[in-house]
């Protein structure tokens, strides 16, 4: 039994080790390593107020005061959050979205969700050109194999997709 123990820890200790964390030590940031903490609200500055849902979900959403409504004081800024049945976690997620609407007003484009779009924007950006080359060099393979078969081929390959066109139309 102890040595299964120890066997186990070794096995976590090389998982954490291993190069999914990052090398302990290393210096590497990680994805949350990059974002700064969030703001801390004081609860004199928060007005919060429970009311009754709307929407989908049926009787029990509309009989009971799960939905919270929060407004900070100085700014009046209000954010309603309805995402759950649960009154408690909708006041989580109300207090954080109103932590982030508060951090994107005060830090702009330092803020947590604006460095959240920039990650997921330059994701979609590299998407797209891995994509784009690899369109590009299927059809510079389609053009060699084109090249390779003589230019009779290729004739005979124009006319059959000019015909298949004509009886398309």
């Amino acid at each position: 039994m102890f040595a299964y123990r120890s066997c186990l820890k070794q096995r976590l200790l090389a998982a954490f080790n291993s190069s999914a964390y990052g090398p302990v030590g290393s210096g590497v940031r990680t994805y949350a390593a990059q974002m700064p903490p969030r703001i801390v609200i004081s609860e004199e500055d928060i007005e919060e107020s429970f009311l009754k849902g709307s929407g989908p979900g049926g009787q029990k959403i509309n009989k009971t005061s799960s939905a919270v409504q929060l407004k900070h004081l100085p700014t009046g800024m209000v954010v309603k959050s309805q995402a759950t049945r649960s009154r408690s976690q909708n006041r989580s997620i109300a207090r954080r979205l109103l932590a982030d609407k508060l951090e994107d007003v005060e830090k702009g484009s330092e803020s947590r969700t604006a460095l959240k779009t920039e990650v997921k924007r330059k994701k979609k950006a590299s998407k797209m050109k891995k994509a784009r080359r690899k369109h590009r060099a299927s059809v510079e393979e389609d053009e060699q194999d084109a090249a390779a078969r003589g230019p009779i081929a290729a004739e005979q390959e124009d006319r059959a997709s000019a015909e298949s066109t004509e009886t398309v139309s």
